[in-house]
């Protein structure tokens, strides 16, 4: 996340931070479809409107660190140095993203999502969203020897390999396994031109 640099900004990212905590313990204490938004801004003391300035859904409240994610991807393809490959600094990022939703910690949080049709159609949603952005990103990179077709379907494979991932016995494996597919057809459909 992009740490604020103006009081203002550092006062509204704390504010959303507080609502999003907020939300979660709630949610994790109740269950989620016996908290409401009104419960969350009661608790977090603020209004209805200023959580609604912050979130734009209930479902939101969950998925908090969104643009993270999307951040984080566009930043493995963007930030590789030059002539850097480009399916192993997405397979570092999406590791490094199954570990953290992996952890103990979350745990809980993805029991709560896979148990509420609302979160996981809003998950789905997400993953939509971040593969678009993540094409976009690709398509955009000057020394990827690509088509569209070719970028929109990476990114939906690596960010399919983030939720396969997440549910599998053995999560570092799964993502090893299946960048190995992505890996192999990339090379195929995009080959590295060799010096």
């Amino acid at each position: 996340m992009t740490v604020p640099t103006g009081r203002r900004e550092r006062k509204k990212a704390a504010t959303r931070q507080k609502i999003a905590d907020t939300a979660l313990r709630l949610f994790l204490a109740r269950g989620y479809d016996e908290v409401g938004i009104r419960d969350v801004a009661a608790e977090a003391d603020v209004a209805v409107t200023t959580l609604f300035s912050h979130f734009a859904s209930k479902e939101a409240l969950v998925f908090e660190r969104d643009d993270d994610f999307a951040q984080r991807l566009t930043q493995a393809v963007t930030g590789r140095a030059p002539h850097e490959p480009l399916i192993p600094a997405l397979r570092h990022e999406i590791q490094a993203l199954v570990r953290h939703c992996t952890s103990d910690s979350a745990a809980p949080i993805w029991r709560m999502i896979d148990a509420s049709p609302a979160l996981r159609a809003y998950e789905e949603s997400m993953r939509l969203r971040h593969a678009q952005s993540l094409a976009t990103v690709l398509a955009a990179e000057a020394d990827l020897p690509q088509t569209a077709t070719a970028c929109r379907t990476l990114a939906r494979f690596v960010i399919d390999a983030y939720a396969l991932a997440r549910e599998a016995a053995d999560p570092q494996a799964a993502v090893d396994e299946i960048f190995q597919m992505i890996e192999a057809a990339w090379e195929v459909t995009c080959p590295t031109p060799r010096p």
